[in-house]
């Protein structure tokens, strides 16, 4: 049977829980949860990444031991089922296994910390890189206890990494480790550099990482700790102190097999819904719900090497996910996604380098306005196409006409004509402009794209447009989602799937999915669960009717309702009323007809002196 002696080699670990997976009938979260880490985790030990640490390995061997998986080379089943596993049945997480709430609370109590120092929309600008840096840290950590093992004591490991970076996905020098930094350890500085407080040390930190790590340049030194206004600290030292002590709290490690996928972007997501609304901010310009982005990644079904490009990618979430799901569904390809994106605003800029950096992602990204200054280009200057498009740009951005007359990239007039007011559409043709001859897209837009201008008795270049998609056989399908979603705003908003190249079966028919149903409610946000996300997709992929959720209608259909594309205009609603027992409800309605004439007896016998009374006034007169 499995014993950590067989799993010190990428190849055999992977091989061992792949055969875990197929004999349990798991999928790689519930693998996870099982395992007490991290999706993220056993994504990359199962594509071969890296080895679990000792610890890990015993869970391993003894739930490999549990399945009946054999020990040579995890041959108890073949690999191939454990990728097509997509059912959930969730059980009882694992004891420690990761938690966004802990993280969260720990983001709160950090920006409690220093409330009133700064504007609550630069409290991200101040907490994302701290809690990068503590990452980093304990990453390090994680591979510095990695080599012990290896070479037989922390010290040994410490000596070896301060000799070969390489060995290490970032290399911290002593004074930028957590433990110096919280005051767990001491540090012995040169006189001349020694920090006056935390806020110093925190920049010379940083400094000191991207000096050792220049990939990390503008991404995790974009904030000076010790900066000063008038005299005066921004943030008082004593308040990035109570930070810091937050992060150092032993519940909130964020190791390799600490936090879930793509932690940073959800902590941005939760601090931009604490503090972005507040300030008057469009939180929605940054950041997609995670269950929106994993349907989008499971509905694009993303194989190894191709290239996604996300041109509105604020935190990167889009594209790690369909990098998630690319290993997901062949875990053991070692070809991974080719992943661009552009944004407009550093700070999100900034935090998908981090998103990236955290995944082991390479994402080349670019900053820049996308409609005016698209970056992704060809030698020739056109823009550069991809195999997959995902994107959650901004709704009904306001679009100026004559700004896009003479588009030298031409994505408007030859493609439905040029659009007024509204900017939705332009983004879909910019999208179609993006994407290769056999391309596919999910763009994620307000509800009103799909239905402005139909029925109307007047021109409209929103509905022109979307018949000139509808006509060309380009959209795929359309899908609703659940109202109150978004963080800045209430309204439900639409994923719309472009296709270039459909299958036969698909051809002239456009899927509409209402996933308005699989909603739950949430404070403050409605969301959908996990477990509805895979069902989703794959009924979806399927393309079948399936009564009050899914409906497929022919272009023609489309185009007698004047390119009106809503779901809830064509998916059969559900009736939900219950009718009971039939003999019960004659009972009960005999009962109540029973009441309602000894009501009217009583009523009667009350009011008979009044009668009477009447009737004899009357008489007198």
């Amino acid at each position: 049977m499995a014993n950590i002696a067989n799993m010190t080699t990428p190849a055999d670990t992977a091989a061992t829980l792949r055969a875990i997976r197929a004999q349990l009938n798991l999928t790689q979260e519930q693998l996870a949860e099982r395992l007490g880490v991290s999706f993220a985790t056993v994504n990359r030990w199962e594509g071969g990444a890296n080895v679990p640490q000792k610890a890990a390995r015993e869970v391993i061997a003894a739930l490999a031991r549990e399945a009946g998986v054999d020990e040579s080379n995890g041959a108890g089943a073949s690999d191939a089922p454990a990728a097509d596993v997509t059912r959930r049945r969730r059980g009882k997480a694992a004891a420690g296994a990761p938690s966004t709430k802990p993280m969260e609370q720990m983001l709160w109590d950090a920006a409690c910390s220093i409330r009133g120092e700064k504007d609550a929309a630069k409290f991200k600008d101040y907490l994302l890189p701290l809690l990068f840096l503590k990452r980093l840290s304990d990453v390090f950590d994680d591979e510095i206890d990695r080599l012990a093992e290896e070479y037989g004591d922390r010290e040994t490991a410490l000596e070896i990494a301060e000799g070969d970076h390489s060995l290490l996905r970032f290399y911290l020098p002593a004074e930028a480790r957590w433990a110096i930094l919280s005051g767990r350890e001491t540090f012995e500085w040169p006189a001349k550099d020694k920090p006056k407080d935390i806020g110093e040390h925190l920049t010379k930190a940083v400094r000191a990482v991207v000096k050792q790590n220049p990939a990390l340049s503008g991404v995790i030194d974009a904030v000076d700790f010790a900066a000063e206004r008038n005299g005066e600290r921004d943030i008082n030292p004593a308040k990035l102190r109570g930070v810091v002590e937050t992060f150092s709290d032993p519940r909130y490690r964020l190791g390799l097999a600490d936090v879930q996928p793509d932690f940073l972007g959800r902590a941005y997501e939760y601090l931009l819904r604490k503090f972005a609304e507040g300030s008057g901010q469009s939180a929605g310009e940054f950041f997609t719900p995670t269950e929106v982005g994993f349907l989008i990644a499971h509905i694009m079904r993303p194989k190894p090497g191709e290239e996604c490009h996300d041109y509105a990618c604020g935190s990167a979430g889009l594209l790690v996910k369909l990098q998630l799901v690319a290993r997901e569904l062949d875990p053991t390809s070692k070809v991974p996604l080719k992943l661009t994106g552009q944004e407009l605003q550093a700070e999100s800029y900034a935090v998908a380098q981090m998103n990236g950096i955290i995944h082991d992602m390479q994402i080349e990204l670019a900053r820049g306005d996308t409609m005016i200054n698209p970056k992704f280009r060809t030698a020739e200057g056109k823009i550069r196409t991809h195999d997959i498009v995902v994107a959650n740009p901004m709704w009904n951005q306001p679009f100026a006409p004559d700004i896009f007359a003479n588009d030298p990239f031409d994505r408007f007039r030859t493609a439905g004509g040029i659009t007024t007011g509204k900017g939705d559409w332009a983004w879909l043709q910019h999208t179609y402009a993006c994407m290769d001859e056999h391309g596919r897209a999910a763009v994620v837009l307000d509800t009103g794209a799909i239905t402005r201008g139909s029925g109307s008795k007047n021109d409209d270049k929103e509905r022109n447009i979307r018949k000139w998609f509808v006509d060309r056989d380009l959209i795929d399908g359309v899908i609703l989602l659940p109202d109150n979603l978004f963080y800045n705003t209430n309204a439900a908003g639409v994923i719309i799937v472009l296709n270039r190249r459909k299958p036969a079966a698909r051809k002239n028919k456009i899927i509409l999915l209402d996933a308005s149903e699989r909603m739950k409610k949430g404070r403050p946000k409605n969301y959908i669960p996990e477990d509805a996300i895979r069902p989703l997709a794959a009924a979806y992929l399927k393309g079948e009717p399936v009564v009050g959720e899914l409906t497929v209608i022919t272009t023609k259909q489309a185009e007698d309702a004047d390119y009106s594309l809503s779901p809830s205009r064509w998916v059969e609603k559900v009736a939900t009323t219950t009718v009971g027992n039939i003999g019960a409800l004659l009972h009960e309605l005999t009962r109540l007809d029973r009441e309602a004439a000894a009501l009217a007896a009583t009523l009667s016998k009350l009011l008979s002196p009044v009668s009477d009374a009447q009737a004899k006034a009357r008489s007198a007169e």
